[in-house]
């Protein structure tokens, strides 16, 4: 109990404190989408009052139901959203369907992060683009090893996110060139809080 009370609690109670902060990536990131989006990981609505009036439409695929019911309350009026039960290992969208891909906060808690991105590349129309506020593996190495130190027990405390993921990398391995990439500490204890923000497009 002490590693848990020492390490993880302090961090638990403080996410509730980083949602604030976790607002500032998603008012940044989800305005610049337009046309046809697919959000993954639509969770309980919270980027639907940020998109704009160059949005036509809001697919939002998330795995739970429950959250799904809480995002059809959050939904505007002005958006026309429609939600999946789902997962993004396998959206059940044509290919090249899609303008826009929302993630945020997501890809840590993908079980198939490869699968899931290949299917974002598949359903984005050429030229559309993917974009993403996440939080993964940093740079220096000594915060790295505290990363992989913490993951297993952080998976298992918090739904299945994990603290080790290289965003940049992976989304370049899916395929993706970036048009922007920012990377940097957000407050909090490093290990936790390491974030990538831009977008990318299918090369």
């Amino acid at each position: 109990m002490g590693f848990y009370q020492d390490q993880i609690v302090p961090v638990l109670i403080d996410l509730s404190m980083r949602q604030r902060r976790f607002a500032d990536y998603r008012r940044r990131v989800v305005p610049a989408a337009e046309g046809r989006v697919l959000e993954i990981g639509v969770g309980s609505g919270l980027n639907l009052s940020f998109y704009s009036q160059h949005v036509r439409e809001v697919i939002g695929i998330e795995p739970s139901p429950k959250l799904i019911a809480l995002a059809r309350r959050a939904q505007r009026a002005s958006t026309v959203a429609h939600f999946v039960e789902g997962s993004a290992e396998a959206v059940p969208l044509d290919d090249g369907t899609i303008d826009t891909v929302v993630m945020t906060f997501t890809l840590c808690s993908i079980p198939d992060t490869s699968r899931a991105l290949g299917e974002i590349r598949r359903v984005l129309k050429p030229g559309g683009r993917l974009l993403f506020a996440e939080h993964g593996r940093a740079p220096e190495a000594s915060v790295a090893r505290w990363q992989d130190r913490l993951d297993p027990v952080w998976k298992r405390c918090s739904g299945g996110c994990h603290l080790n993921r290289a965003v940049g990398s992976l989304i370049e391995a899916a395929g993706f060139a970036f048009d922007r990439c920012e990377t940097g500490y957000m407050r909090g204890p490093r290990p936790f809080t390491f974030m990538y923000e831009g977008s990318a497009r299918p090369r």
